[in-house]
């Protein structure tokens, strides 16, 4: 089982940048997970926006991609989210999310076993 812990959602400005970040804590010593970071914005359904597997390979969304850069330091468990240019649009609740079994998806298959709680991001223009 794991638990996931986001934080760093805050604020911000149009066109500023923000990192939010998610500890993750491994009760069954998985070893292995690809992670992903899930956006949900008002009135809209929750959905994938960047993954990265356990060898670092990153997928994205096209409305993020350019702006958005998914990382993670497996020595520290945690994944990061760095969001940079950021947009209204980009406004929602930010979920760290992760899976335990391979093969490892992508934001366009992406589903996830695991969640967070959430930490909202609130872009002002």
């Amino acid at each position: 089982q794991l638990k996931l812990t986001e934080s760093g959602g805050d604020s911000v400005q149009a066109g500023e940048s923000l990192r939010i970040s998610c500890i993750v804590t491994d009760y069954d010593d998985h070893r292995d997970y690809g992670m992903a970071w899930f956006r949900q914005a008002p009135g809209k359904e929750r959905e994938a926006i960047a993954t990265i597997d356990p060898d670092g390979n990153t997928s994205y969304i096209d409305a993020v991609k350019g702006r958005f850069t998914i990382s993670r330091d497996n020595a520290k468990n945690t994944l990061f989210l760095q969001m940079n240019m950021l947009k209204p649009e980009d406004s929602g609740m930010y979920y760290c999310v992760a899976e335990t079994e391979a093969p490892w998806e992508t934001v366009a298959t992406m589903i996830g076993t695991y969640y967070g709680q959430g930490t909202q991001v609130t872009v002002i223009a």
